[in-house]
């Protein structure tokens, strides 16, 4: 495919404070700058983002900040008319707004890419148009979800997506890898808090750490409310930025992969973390959801489990060469399979269904 110029609206690529849409998108566009393509970022300039930039000037897209839709439209009206492929992704703020804007301005392949896709959904379900409408949704030449098997058919069948597409996250090899180095906790998880996701935690790290005394736990990410009871032998560590992932990965025995109910409940739905720790060769014991068989082999690539004694049989009895195994298989896996420059590789493949299709009418 010739070099493609794209432009993408997204939450942030600056900062990972508190969001896992940067780690997602820094991985995407470094792969679409490997392939030869040119990128533009545009992000709202936000205080909690700027007081907290991880990345404030990526080597491998161009980034800008705006503060209004007014601002957006003055300075990169151009950069969006010229664009050969437009993305906006989930949470932008004033979304809706942006997406009429682009769908409007755009001349190239329009997408929004949903990062949130069972998030998404829940909220059209209900009405709320925070950053996404019906009204809006059809008039993308693709949706781009985070989240595939039968969640694709839906939203086109239900909301009139065009062309539903998986484009699931991926890891940046060259920050992800193993190394050498003392391994500190037996078992770890890295997440911000969520409340539908906490009941799980608490049953395949917190209880197994009461059960096992002699074992060591580490839960790294912020927002977690001061009222959670943690065993004394659970670490708790606030924001850990990007760049000290793969050392948190490989201080780990094992690391816990937890998934949020809406995306368990859709299945099909990794998140970037499972993939992060697999690019390290860390062994990951995951709970169980629909799909997730094929990203990773059970017993050969992960292992999965929603009960409380099996982590700690697992953690417990587990020879080490035994878990390195599971580790390198995982890492096997994802190299081939999940790497932000296989994601650039899909993204091209559906521009170029687009293309061959003709640009769909776009919904007024």
């Amino acid at each position: 495919m010739r070099t493609l110029n794209v432009v993408v609206l997204g939450l942030s690529i600056t900062s990972s404070w508190g969001n896992g849409h940067a780690t997602t998108f820094r991985s995407l566009l470094k792969g679409m700058a490997a392939r030869g393509h040119r990128v533009l970022f545009l992000e709202r300039d936000k205080p909690w983002y700027a007081s907290n930039r991880d990345m404030p000037r990526p080597d491998f897209c161009q980034v800008a900040l705006y503060d209004s839709l007014d601002e957006l439209d003055g300075r990169h009206a151009q950069a969006v008319r010229e664009a050969d492929l437009v993305i906006v992704g989930s949470y932008v703020p004033e979304g809706v707004a942006v997406s009429r804007w682009v769908q409007d301005t755009a001349e190239g392949v329009t997408a929004f890419y949903d990062i949130d896709t069972p998030v998404t959904v829940a909220r059209l379900e209900r009405g709320d148009t925070e950053y996404i409408s019906t009204e809006v949704l059809p008039g993308f030449d693709l949706y781009l979800s985070f989240t595939g098997g039968p969640m694709l058919d839906r939203l086109e069948r239900e909301f009139g997506a065009q062309r539903a597409r998986v484009l699931y996250c991926s890891v940046d090899p060259d920050g992800y890898y193993p190394e050498l180095g003392p391994v500190r906790w037996d078992m770890g998880y890295l997440g911000t808090y969520s409340d539908d996701r906490q009941p799980t935690l608490d049953r395949l790290l917190t209880e197994p750490a009461r059960a096992w005394e002699r074992g060591s736990f580490i839960v790294a990410g912020p927002q977690y409310p001061a009222t959670i009871q943690w065993p004394g032998n659970v670490e708790r560590l606030d924001h850990l930025p990007p760049a000290e992932h793969r050392r948190f990965y490989n201080s780990q025995r094992f690391t816990l992969n937890v998934t949020r109910a809406d995306m368990v409940a859709a299945g099909w739905s990794p998140s970037v973390r499972l993939f992060e720790a697999a690019a390290c060769g860390t062994p990951i014991i995951s709970d169980p959801w629909d799909g997730l068989e094929t990203l990773f082999k059970p017993g050969e690539e992960i292992l999965i489990t929603n009960d409380t004694e099996q982590v700690v049989r697992w953690l417990r009895d587990t020879p080490g060469d035994e878990a390195r195994r599971l580790g390198r298989a995982a890492r096997r896996r994802v190299l081939a399979s999940h790497t932000g420059l296989r994601r650039a590789a899909e993204l091209e493949g559906y521009v170029a269904e687009v293309r061959a299709g003709g640009l769909a009418v776009r919904a007024l």
